[in-house]
């Protein structure tokens, strides 16, 4: 028998136990996700929106200010101060954009961009390495699994009616 709600040793403070191995492993890979980009923040020294910030600019290039607020998810004045901020540290310049004479872009800095990707590309190798144990059909149904559960985390991260509104 699976343990239920507040039974178990996987139960937490709130009394929620999985009641599925594989539930209980998305969450605890949910808190290794979260604890791994804690550690990239210390040693890049910068905050988690920061770090957010840097994150957008490593995956998607120099973006403008604005977009970049737009993809973190915070405000245009938040975002110059946390583009001030990874200035200061020389993880990323300002510089002209090529072809709006009033526009900047920030761009990541080459030592800071290797300095993150050379913590995550082993991390990133090794989970994808991790497929090759499985067979074709077993793949399949393994990207079939995370795509549903994709699905429903973005289903739940979206603002609710009511939180949209105020």
């Amino acid at each position: 028998m699976q343990p239920r709600h507040g039974e178990g040793p996987g139960a937490d403070a709130s009394g929620f136990s999985p009641t599925r191995p594989a539930t209980a492993l998305l969450r605890e890979f949910i808190e290794l996700t979260d604890q791994f980009e804690r550690a990239i923040a210390t040693e890049l020294e910068v905050n988690p929106t920061d770090l957010a910030a840097m994150e957008h600019l490593l995956m998607g290039g120099p973006l403008g200010p604005t977009e970049l607020a737009r993809r973190v998810g915070i405000s245009a004045g938040a975002a110059t101060t946390s583009i001030d901020r990874l200035v200061a540290l020389g993880h990323v310049t300002r510089e002209p954009h090529p072809t709006d004479r009033r526009g900047t872009l920030v761009v990541p800095q080459p030592a800071s961009r290797d300095r993150a990707l050379g913590r995550l590309m082993p991390m990133i190798m090794g989970i994808d390495a991790e497929l090759d144990s499985f067979t074709e059909a077993e793949q399949e149904l393994i990207t079939r699994y995370l795509r549903q559960v994709v699905e429903r985390l973005r289903t739940h991260a979206r603002p609710r009616a009511s939180e949209a509104e105020g």
